[in-house]
């Protein structure tokens, strides 16, 4: 899911644009600015059910803290404070069920208020109206079921054997239903708008970003970088675009038009709403991921897609022994937080998805995690090795909610992506997100990953494109239209980051199809329990590979030889590879 947070500071160019994209689950940072200079840190208050907004300012403020913002809708607050032991007095009050050290250095600007958080809430409410509004509108119109001719493919289609592998072309479920009018959001690290592969469907009415740029951790290392140094040279970046290019892409997978450019998304007629939570870096925070859900709750988006993990704790445990104290209650809150907002926005019709990781691991066994904290939270802080984790008690944040479908990857061959991880019970769907050495001969394929959408200045920074705008890396394409006015930029990468969207479309596509009218928000209604039902039962059934303990052998570019063996449990019907089975866009709309 996350890009790793080095990418972008060290412009890293070739093989990292081809990194698992998908470690998005990230860190824990205080205030660079205001955490180790004046004593003052961010926590996000977790207050128990039912607490209303004058009992949990009398709360915070008797446990030595100001709330900065609060989300009514899921009882949440963003709290600044300059007490030391603010965690523990905020323990002690009753209305209070938990804290974490918040993630969001950087104070929210007044024009981005209006984004499910509640300080100035009148304002507030009222865009929120408006934008409910124009997702109506957006929404609004004659419904494109395909009028059984066939569509002309985009130059680009014979590159994408991941649309080819569900069906998702020109003489295949374009014909019948192109998702016109379903609500897409992307909780990502942005998304371009100008991109001219997705700017026809982007939603620039409806899009927000709920984050601003963090240019350095608690211990002086980049993350975001200079904001001086972002190509628009601020921190506070508008809600049409992506300085990383991650999230970009997965729009692109879901909804980019037939249009006679580059590539078509599998539900090429959706309205793409940028919900931005991520970092530049590829970090996601909590205080983001919340108001991004519930904001997708009340304009009536009717699919989300979430390919990332929430930052610093990979697994959010609530009692392992290698966990300070503090640390257990931060774990704890964070999953109790993000199931709130997951809830919230499931019970307004949103569709949940989420990338399953890339951590080639069993979610259902005990395994190791070497990886969190993964965010300096204070000055010489580093990740330290927590074993023998308990999958009963240890939870990553928002793959393993209630209610998100959790998607793992397939390659060209349909085989489970080495890097993917697994486990029977864990995984819903497959879904192609590629795999570089899924090929005969196990060596490395840049085009066995997935190509979609790359913005232009991601290209520049990454040294894809050359001065006169001609692509010079290996994982990069160019295409232009008919005229060769209009040209766009696409990049292959792989990681269930890349998987994770295109079981999205395929939602979308559900809702399109089966949905009823939805006379409050405008467009169709389909509840999400019925879109992931539909999008199980129309699954390819796919069963274990034989011997069920499969080995995967990659020759790398180094000439090294990497093995790794993962076991496959359960039936062809619904097993740890696979979940349900592969998706198939045709099946799903009845084809």
């Amino acid at each position: 899911m996350k890009t790793p947070a080095s990418r972008r500071a060290a412009g890293i160019a070739g093989a990292c644009a081809l990194a698992l994209a998908i470690t998005a689950f990230s860190g824990s940072p205080v205030s660079a600015a205001t955490g180790d200079v004046t004593g003052e840190q961010e926590f996000v208050v977790l207050f128990t059910e039912g607490t209303s907004a004058a009992a949990a300012k009398a709360a915070v403020e008797a446990a030595g803290g100001t709330i900065v913002s609060q989300n009514t809708d899921v009882g949440v607050a963003t709290v600044t404070t300059t007490d030391s032991e603010f965690a523990a007095a905020a323990a002690e009050q009753g209305a209070i069920e938990g804290t974490a050290q918040n993630r969001v250095i950087a104070d929210v600007p007044d024009a981005q208020k209006a984004t499910g958080e509640a300080t100035k809430e009148d304002a507030a409410e009222a865009d929120l109206k408006s934008d409910a509004s124009a997702a109506a509108q957006a929404a609004a119109g004659a419904k494109s079921r395909g009028t059984g001719a066939t569509p002309t493919a985009d130059p680009l289609a014979s590159l994408q054997w991941d649309m080819k592998a569900i069906g998702a072309t020109a003489d295949g479920s374009y014909k019948y239903e192109r998702g016109k009018g379903i609500v897409v959001g992307i909780l990502d690290t942005g998304v371009d708008g100008t991109h001219p592969d997705i700017a026809p469907n982007f939603s620039t009415t409806l899009s927000r970003n709920f984050t601003v740029d963090i240019p350095f951790d608690a211990n002086g290392d980049v993350i975001d970088g200079a904001c001086e140094d972002d190509p628009d040279g601020s921190c506070e970046d508008p809600a049409n675009v992506d300085e990383d290019g991650h999230g970009t892409h997965v729009a692109s997978t879901i909804a980019s038009p037939l249009n006679g450019i580059g590539i078509a998304g599998v539900a090429p007629e959706a309205t793409i709403v940028n919900l931005r939570a991520g970092q530049d870096s590829g970090y996601f925070f909590l205080q983001p991921s919340i108001d991004a859900l519930t904001y997708a709750g009340k304009i009536g988006v009717d699919v989300v897609n979430m390919s990332y993990y929430v930052d610093p704790w990979l697994f959010n445990c609530a009692s392992h022994p290698a966990d300070s104290p503090a640390d257990q209650q931060e774990q704890q809150t964070i999953v109790k937080a993000m199931q709130r907002a997951l809830d919230y926005a499931r019970n307004r019709g949103v569709t949940l998805v989420s990338a399953a990781g890339n951590g080639a691991s069993d979610y259902t066994k005990v395994i190791s995690d070497a990886s969190s904290p993964d965010f300096a939270d204070v000055p010489g802080e580093v990740a330290y090795a927590r074993d023998l984790l308990d999958p009963a008690t240890c939870t990553s944040m928002p793959s393993e909610g209630r209610g998100v479908i959790s998607v793992s990857s397939t390659g060209p061959s349909s085989r489970k992506a080495y890097y993917s991880d697994y486990g029977n019970g864990y995984i819903d769907v497959a879904a192609p997100g590629g795999d570089v050495y899924d090929t005969p001969a196990g060596t490395r394929d840049l085009s066995a990953g997935i190509l979609a959408a790359y913005p232009k200045v991601v290209a520049e920074a990454e040294g894809a494109i050359d001065a006169n705008g001609e692509v010079i890396a290996p994982w990069a394409v160019k295409s232009c239209d008919a005229s060769g006015a209009t040209c766009a930029y696409y990049q292959y990468l792989q990681g269930t980051s890349m998987a994770s969207p295109h079981a999205a479309g395929v939602s979308a596509l559900i809702v399109g199809k089966y949905g009823v009218r939805d006379f409050v928000r405008g467009g169709d209604y389909l509840p999400p329990i019925v879109t992931q039902a539909r999008l199980e039962q129309s699954a390819i059934d796919t069963a274990c590979p034989v011997p069920a303990a499969f080995t995967y052998t990659r020759h790398l570019p180094s000439g090294a030889v990497a093995t790794a063996t993962h076991t496959c449990e359960g039936t062809k019907a619904s097993n740890g590879f696979y979940g349900k089975g592969i998706i198939n866009a045709l099946k799903a709309i009845g084809r």
